[in-house]
């Protein structure tokens, strides 16, 4: 379980009804999954290259089935082209992706 100070940062709430998240990517990996937090950002690794945002787009369907939300609620929001990114996700608060967060078990 991930102690909120570590979390605090990586997640805040858009003042729209929904989240930013920062995320470091891991493309190539062996499986798709939340691997924890990593230099101020939830780290997501996925089994894709990071081509033609095939990485972006396998990182936001993980994050679509982490916090509960269609995957059209999961948008890019800059980073396109990097392993720093900054999601938005539509249908979820802070309180309760803080707390999906901390009992993913990392």
């Amino acid at each position: 379980m991930l102690p909120a100070l570590i979390v605090d940062g990586c997640v805040e709430a858009d003042g729209d009804g929904g989240i930013l998240v920062r995320v470091h990517a891991q493309p190539r990996a062996a499986r798709n999954a939340f691997a924890g937090v990593h230099d101020g950002a939830l780290k997501f690794r996925v089994t894709v290259p990071p081509v033609e945002g095939k990485a972006n787009a396998l990182i936001a369907e993980v994050m679509a089935k982490m916090f509960r939300v269609s995957k059209s609620s999961v948008s890019l929001v800059s980073g396109s082209q990097s392993k720093h990114k900054r999601f938005r996700v539509v249908g979820v608060t802070l309180p309760d992706a803080l707390e999906i967060i901390a009992g993913a078990g990392i």
